[in-house]
């Protein structure tokens, strides 16, 4: 390593965010890019450990002690090929991923863990500004066409692997544009669109065709489908929200989360919104029902659209503020996280079970909430049992309810019926270990197979499903 007590000199030093005065006025992105010495400073605490289990953390398997070694060095072009022989989009996940890999650091045990996200960004952005990155398209092609269906983290891997490899690569999207989740679930102030719009042209210019405004089942038959491609990959993620059964469920001003945030990416992207469809939180009450990032998201646009108030539930209990034995490292541990939306303002409330829905008029006034704590006993999941604390039950008013509890399986409608594929008792796509479905040449990748997951997750879905296609097509007489 270039400086083998890098980790007792330098303290941990995360990117800045601009002031929360500033930022909720706009959807730009909150973090501030650190520059090229402070990103040398940090990458010199990497402690070059026998055993470096930020490796195990990440599901790519990065080389970080390798390239952070290399940045301290300022040897940014070969930080570069290592990041990029493993991660198809450092730029986004140096952004939006939740740093498994940091919890992983063996320097975290006792001390804060390396800056492993922000070195990676700052790699990667090295590299676009200096002339690193530009297209590549393989010199032979093999004759075998791909179909990937979507266009997120886990088709934009896949489409580029398989791409690489020589093959013809196709790529479907419903939507309006290429990007999936990445361009419709993540937040602006997240993740803005030139970054993912750089990627896509880089990968066009290097082969890649994407048709969008394609919904594969209803717009282009699958028979027609099968018989043009050699191979066809379903990487359309999991959408299906998870509902709410209860009293009230029907008044106006309850939607989901993703109704929500990809109205408001549109609109950002100008697209235009009919007056009586906004999903508008400006001067409204706004409660969000769930406590994960997508929670976090809507909380963060509710801020930026003008909201009276924000209040965000969560039915578990409010998570620890450190480790705990039974999250000890390197386990990836259920922390309390406060985001940069949380930042931003609102109130969050732990252990609230909502139970109905108040209205006036057809539309929603507030909902009726109760305590719970979870017993030491199991059920026959093995899961706490959840108990209403008696007497606890309380009132909050709300003009707008999100729900963000998260998301159950893939739509079956349309393409996954037509196709055919065998599903798992949970409703998520069944594959063999080489990504391939019930179906001869179709494979799956990403939430639509995985569940629900994180975008790095995403990506080595879609990685490993372009390994099983390649091997499929090889031996493909």
């Amino acid at each position: 390593m270039g400086d083998i007590n890098g980790f007792l000199k330098a303290k941990r030093q995360a990117s800045a965010c601009r002031a929360v005065c500033e930022r909720v006025k706009d959807y730009r992105h909150v973090s501030v890019m650190r520059d090229d010495s402070q990103s040398r400073e940090q990458a010199s605490r990497c402690m070059d450990c026998g055993t470096p289990f930020c490796h195990w953390g990440c599901p790519l398997g990065n080389y970080i002690p390798e390239w952070n070694d290399l940045v301290h060095r300022e040897q940014w072009e070969k930080a570069f090929y290592l990041l990029n022989a493993t991660n198809n989009l450092p730029e986004i996940t140096g952004r939006v991923c939740p740093a498994t890999c940091e919890y992983a650091c063996v320097l975290g045990i006792n001390d804060d863990p390396v800056t492993i996200r922000e070195n990676e960004l700052a790699v990667i952005e090295y590299a676009f500004a200096n002339g690193l990155i530009r297209p590549v398209p393989p010199k032979r092609r093999t004759g075998r066409m791909v179909a990937v269906i979507g266009s997120g983290p886990a088709a934009l891997a896949c489409a580029s692997e398989l791409n690489r490899a020589g093959h013809e690569v196709v790529v479907f999207e419903k939507d309006d544009k290429a990007g999936g989740i990445l361009r419709y679930g993540i937040p602006d102030f997240k993740l803005e669109k030139w970054i993912l719009d750089r990627r896509i042209k880089l990968m066009e210019a290097e082969g890649i065709r994407f048709f969008t405004s394609v919904n594969v089942g209803r717009d282009h038959s699958v028979k027609k489908l099968r018989k043009e491609f050699d191979a066809v990959c379903l990487a359309g993620g999991c959408r299906e929200p998870r509902d709410m059964k209860i009293e009230g469920r029907e008044l106006k001003g309850i939607y989901f989360a993703m109704d929500h945030l990809m109205q408001s990416n549109k609109a950002i992207a100008g697209a235009y919104v009919p007056e009586g469809e906004r999903i508008n939180a400006s001067g409204k009450r706004v409660v969000v029902i769930g406590g994960g990032d997508t929670g976090a998201d809507c909380v963060g646009t509710a801020h930026r659209q003008g909201a009276a108030c924000v209040v965000q539930i969560e039915l578990l209990p409010q998570p620890p503020g450190c480790r705990t034995e039974e999250m000890p490292w390197p386990k990836y541990p259920m922390i309390l996280r406060t985001s940069t939306s949380h930042e931003e303002g609102g109130e969050r409330k732990w252990s609230v079970l909502t139970k109905k829905f108040l209205g006036d008029a057809g539309s929603v006034t507030g909902l009726v909430c109760s305590e719970v704590s979870f017993a030491p006993e199991k059920d026959a999941n093995a899961c706490p049992v959840m108990k209403e604390v008696p007497g606890s039950e309380f009132d909050v008013p709300a003009d707008m309810v999100i729900l963000a509890m998260g998301f159950v399986r893939a739509e079956r409608k349309g393409l996954i019926e037509e196709i055919g594929a065998e599903l798992t008792p949970g409703g998520i796509v069944a594959v063999d270990k080489e990504h391939m479905t019930s179906v001869d040449g179709v494979f799956a990748a990403g939430d639509i197979h995985r569940g629900a997951s994180l975008v790095v997750w995403a990506i080595y879905e879609g990685r490993e499903a372009a390994r099983g296609i390649h091997k499929y097509l090889i031996n493909k007489n």
